[in-house]
C-alpha cells in the first residue's frame, strides 16, 4: 500500500496522558496465523513478527489491518503472524503467549484496554522478545516491558474537536451527547479527556455519555436511547466515525436531519465519514491516521538490528470541514 506522509513528533518518554480487521489473514480469536514453519529468529534474514489486533470493529480497525498485513510481506522481509482478538483482551494475552512459544523475532499489538499487561509483558521481556505498541498504548509504571509506542494523540484529536465546537456554538447552550469508544480503552479514555478540556468555560453541557464500543450497530443503539430520553440534544461528539455513522441512521428514522437538526463531530476520517460530511450529514471530522505498518516495519526492522528507537512516536493528524473533505475524498486511501 502506498503510504500516506506523516508528520512524527517525538514526545517524551515521560509522556502518559495519551497511553492506545478486517483482512483474509484474520483467524479465530487468540490464534496465530500467517507464517508457516517454526521461528528460528532473523538469523535468515526475515523477521517474524507476531501481530494481536484489537478485532474488526470499524472501517478504521480495517484499513490498519490492510496497512500491517500489506507492508509485512515476506517481500518486505516479514513472516507475520497475525491473530484478531474479537475486542477481547484475554484473546490478546493467548496470542502474545503463542508467540513467546513460538519464539517470534518481535511481538506488536494494539492493546483492547490500557490496564492489565505487567504480567505477560514481563513473559515477553524474560524471553528475550521485543514488544512494539501500535495505535493504543499500555498503562504501566514499567516501560522497559516495550520498546515503542506507534500512534495518534488521542488527547489531542479529542481537544481539536472539541475546539471547533467551542468555536462554531459557544454561546448557544449546546447540549451534548457522547459516544464513546470501549470502555478502558486508551482512545476512549483520551479523547474523552481532551473534548471535556476543550469545552470547559464554555455554554456547551454534556448531557449524556455512553460507550458504543466503536461500533456502528452500538452507536445507532445508543443513540436512539439518547433520543428517547432527551428531547433537547443539540451536538452529538463521536469517539469515532463508525459510531457516528450509526447515530446518523438513528436521527434520521426518528425524521430529524443530521447535521442540520443535530451536529455531528467524529473521530477518525475514513471515507464512509468524509463521505457524510461532504454530504452535510457530519459536520466535522478530526483524522487518525490508521496506516501503520510502515511505521511498524521500519521500527521492527531497527530492535532487531538492536537500533535505539523512539520510545513514543506520534503521527500528526489533520481535521476536515465540509469543505476540506471534498478536497481530499478523491484520493483518500482509507
Amino acid at each position: 500500500m502506498a503510504r500516506t506522509t506523516l508528520t512524527r513528533t517525538v514526545l517524551a518518554a515521560a509522556s502518559a496522558a495519551a497511553l492506545f480487521a478486517l483482512g483474509a489473514c484474520s483467524s479465530d480469536a487468540g490464534t496465530a496465523t500467517g507464517g508457516g514453519g517454526q521461528s528460528g529468529g532473523a538469523d535468515d534474514g526475515v523477521i517474524t513478527l507476531g501481530f494481536s489486533q484489537v478485532g474488526a470493529e470499524s472501517g478504521w480497525r480495517a484499513a490498519n489491518t490492510k496497512s500491517i498485513q500489506d507492508t509485512l510481506t515476506a517481500e518486505n522481509g516479514f513472516d507475520l503472524k497475525f491473530s484478531d482478538a474479537q475486542q477481547k483482551q484475554e484473546n490478546q494475552i493467548q496470542a502474545i503467549r503463542s508467540y513467546i512459544t513460538q519464539g517470534v523475532d518481535v511481538i506488536a499489538f494494539s492493546p483492547v484496554v490500557e490496564t492489565g499487561w505487567d504480567a505477560v509483558l514481563e513473559e515477553a521481556k524474560a524471553a528475550g522478545i521485543p514488544v512494539i505498541l501500535t495505535d493504543r498504548a499500555v498503562d504501566s509504571e514499567d516501560e522497559s516491558l516495550y520498546e515503542s509506542f506507534i500512534g495518534s494523540d488521542f488527547v489531542k484529536e479529542g481537544q481539536m474537536a472539541g475546539e471547533w465546537v467551542v468555536d462554531q456554538y459557544d454561546g448557544e447552550g449546546y447540549k451534548v451527547v457522547e459516544l464513546q469508544g470501549t470502555t478502558g480503552a486508551a482512545p476512549a479514555i483520551d479523547r474523552k479527556e481532551g473534548f471535556e478540556a476543550a469545552i470547559e468555560g464554555s455554554d456547551l453541557e454534556i448531557i449524556d455519555s455512553q460507550t458504543g464500543n466503536f461500533t456502528r450497530a452500538e452507536g445507532k443503539t445508543v443513540m436512539e436511547g439518547f433520543l428517547n430520553k432527551h428531547d433537547d440534544i443539540d451536538l452529538v461528539y463521536a469517539h469515532n466515525d463508525d459510531m457516528g455513522l450509526g447515530a446518523i441512521e438513528a436521527i434520521e428514522a426518528a425524521g430529524m436531519t443530521p447535521g442540520e437538526d443535530i451536529k455531528i463531530v467524529t473521530v477518525d476520517a475514513v471515507k464512509d465519514g468524509m463521505q457524510a460530511l461532504v454530504d452535510g450529514k457530519i459536520n466535522y471530522i478530526v483524522e487518525c491516521n490508521p496506516l501503520l505498518g510502515p511505521d511498524l516495519a521500519e521500527i521492527a526492522k531497527k530492535v532487531v538490528a538492536g537500533e535505539e528507537v523512539e520510545k513514543r512516536i506520534v503521527v500528526e493528524d489533520q481535521a476536515f470541514d465540509q469543505e476540506a473533505a471534498k478536497e481530499a475524498l478523491p484520493t483518500r486511501e482509507y
